[in-house]
């Protein structure tokens, strides 16, 4: 590794830093609500590195709290995580040319947090060189700041105090990555009208409501972009 994907490397984690502030409560969360709905500490654990996503794993803890089916907990992870569809489709364009291993790898790094923040960055540096290195420090980054709060939660999770009410940091790790992303009309448009639909659908079954409303949000900004054009 040369200077050059080094110095990408390491860029990608300092610019990732701010948000790994609320990252971690996220995951301290996530490791104490897993521990008190019956799953084991060690498979609760294990999750944060096969499943590697919250929304996700915070489902398919509720579902398991509930006594649900291991298919429905299955398909209701796959449902949160369709989302990653159109992130993928929107990335992808900046890793033409990359290998098969490094593509695989970098959409197990694909997260939310992630491609907020490397999307941003590569629309304002649209010649970035070596954006798969600085997209690798993001991820990874992100990645060891939730196995660590995972495992914090998991495994020590009983001695933090019900009142510290963490789970707000939740909310506003996201609106520190939805915000910066609102440059125009079109993408407010789709920011208000995807956090609306999200609101009113949250009673959707199998967490269909947060994949609806994105596309709602996308489909009405792309509408407003197309007629302001």
């Amino acid at each position: 590794m040369n200077t050059t994907t080094r110095s990408q490397f390491f860029r990608g984690v300092r610019d990732l830093l701010p948000i790994l502030l609320g990252v971690m409560p996220f995951g301290l969360i996530y490791g104490i609500a897993a521990v008190n709905a019956g799953i084991p500490p060690l498979q609760a654990f294990l999750m944060s590195s096969v499943v590697f996503s919250g929304s996700a794993q915070f489902a398919a803890t509720q579902l398991i709290a509930n006594g649900a089916l291991a298919t429905v907990v299955i398909f209701s992870i796959i449902v949160v995580n369709l989302r990653h569809v159109m992130y993928s489709a929107t990335i992808s364009p900046h890793f033409k040319g990359m290998t098969i291993g490094w593509k695989t790898f970098l959409s197990y790094l694909l997260t939310d947090e992630a491609f907020a923040m490397t999307v941003t960055r590569f629309n304002e540096e649209p010649e970035m060189p070596h954006k798969n290195w600085y997209f690798l420090g993001a991820g990874m980054a992100l990645w060891v700041t939730w196995q660590a709060s995972t495992a914090v939660g998991v495994f020590a999770g009983g001695q933090v105090p019900a009142n510290w009410s963490l789970d707000f940091t939740i909310a506003l790790t996201f609106l520190a990555l939805s915000v910066p992303s609102i440059r125009d009309r079109s993408t407010a448009v789709a920011a208000v009208v995807g956090g609306v639909a999200a609101v009113l659908l949250r009673g959707m079954p199998f967490q269909l409501g947060l994949v609806t409303a994105a596309i709602l949000g996308i489909a009405a900004g792309y509408g407003v972009d197309r007629w302001t054009r």
